[in-house]
């Protein structure tokens, strides 16, 4: 085997797509930091013990763990940096206020998570700690939107669901509550035949509402035919409420519900939700509620965010245009030096030629260039 290949869905970053990257980075967590976030930055490495801590098997399974040969214990390299976050706020910061924090940061999945996807994914993501309320739900939602908006896309599928109509089921019937992981793999699945079989001796309402949940999918009007065919809950009826409040203020966003897709359903802890674009098999982005995962830390925290990988996200943006840049000769003149450093200073892509590669900028449009008019450097445009 050639020692340059990658292993499979590994790959490169090239420059004009690192540039993409790289830019919409910066706009991003810029934007978040206009909300009032403030950037941390986990390790690349933790003790699998806690980086696990409230993660799920999920998360378990994608990520991928080594030795530590200082301590001898088992360390695994992040698949995900939202737990890591959530251990900063319980047990590094420790504020009692609302904690808003961002990251961005490469992760590494032991498997891709979708079709095409990427087991390096470049993770940028907000949360917020500290509030119950569906304010702090509804800023996350609004921060989603905005961000897919600074990456030029206008046209947004979100989808909602709630783990509060699964688990308020699964309270009023032991019987069912002992079968909750097969449960949740054949709603996810909308696996009917096996859902009745598996359902037959259950509380008769509970099983109806089990057989119920796979078809309550599509617009905004799922949340009503909902009110009308499971019991009447007060779980439920509370995570239909939480879910019409959000409906509303997804300003020009398509708004789907699906309360069968339960991905996440062992993490989180109340609204969900998937961001959908054309262009992309999977989702965009992902977020919701989590406020247990704190307790491993030793501090329940309410919590709510999103992540996103800006490295699908980017591939959705068209080409990057090459740069204007300004092309300067190779010369150890005081003068030149003082004027290309002038230039630079001033926000400008300056490239000094090296001798014998005077046309080889092909990320850079050089369309003017520094040249002596016989007193002084000046710049001159490049026809």
């Amino acid at each position: 085997m050639p020692n340059w290949l990658l292993p499979e869905n590994i790959a490169d970053v090239l420059p004009s797509e690192a540039r993409k990257i790289e830019e919409l980075r910066r706009v991003l967590l810029d934007n978040f930091r206009l909300y009032g976030y403030e950037m941390v930055m986990p390790p690349l490495l933790e003790y699998i013990e806690s980086l696990l801590s409230g993660a799920g098997q999920d998360m378990d399974l994608r990520t991928f763990k080594l030795v530590d040969q200082l301590s001898g214990r088992t360390m695994g390299v992040r698949a995900d940096m939202t737990t890591q976050v959530a251990r900063i706020d319980a047990h590094l910061l420790n504020r009692a206020s609302v904690t808003r924090l961002c990251y961005a940061g490469s992760v590494l999945h032991t498997r891709p998570s979708g079709l095409h996807a990427t087991r390096e994914p470049i993770q940028i993501g907000a949360e917020i700690y500290g509030h119950a309320g569906l304010e702090a739900d509804a800023e996350i939602q609004e921060l989603v939107l905005a961000s897919l908006a600074l990456a030029n896309i206008s046209e947004v599928r979100l989808d909602l669901c709630h783990v509060g109509v699964l688990r308020s089921l699964l309270e009023s019937d032991p019987l069912a509550k002992k079968h909750e992981s097969s449960l949740f793999a054949l709603l996810e699945s909308k696996d009917l035949p096996a859902l009745e079989q598996i359902s037959q001796d259950f509380n008769p309402v509970v099983r109806q509402a089990l057989l119920e949940l796979p078809r309550l999918y599509g617009d905004v009007t799922v949340i009503e035919r909902a009110r009308q065919v499971l019991p009447s809950l007060a779980g439920i009826a509370t995570a239909l409420d939480e879910l019409d409040y959000l409906v509303k203020l997804a300003g020009n966003a398509k708004v789907t519900i699906d309360l069968a897709d339960l991905r996440g359903y062992h993490y989180h802890s109340g609204v969900m939700f998937n961001a959908f674009v054309p262009g992309l098999p999977n989702a965009v982005a992902r977020g919701g509620r989590y406020d247990h995962v704190g307790e491993a830390f030793g501090r329940a925290r309410p919590a709510t965010g999103f992540s996103l990988d800006l490295r699908e996200l980017a591939r959705l943006m068209p080409s990057a245009e090459r740069k204007d840049a300004i092309l300067a000769p190779w010369s150890q003149d005081p003068a030149l030096r003082q004027k290309i450093n002038e230039l630079r200073q001033s926000g400008e892509v300056v490239i000094q030629s090296l001798p014998g590669h005077e046309s080889e900028q092909d990320e850079f449009d050089c369309n003017r260039a520094v040249a002596f008019d016989g007193s002084q450097w000046i710049i001159k445009s490049v026809g």
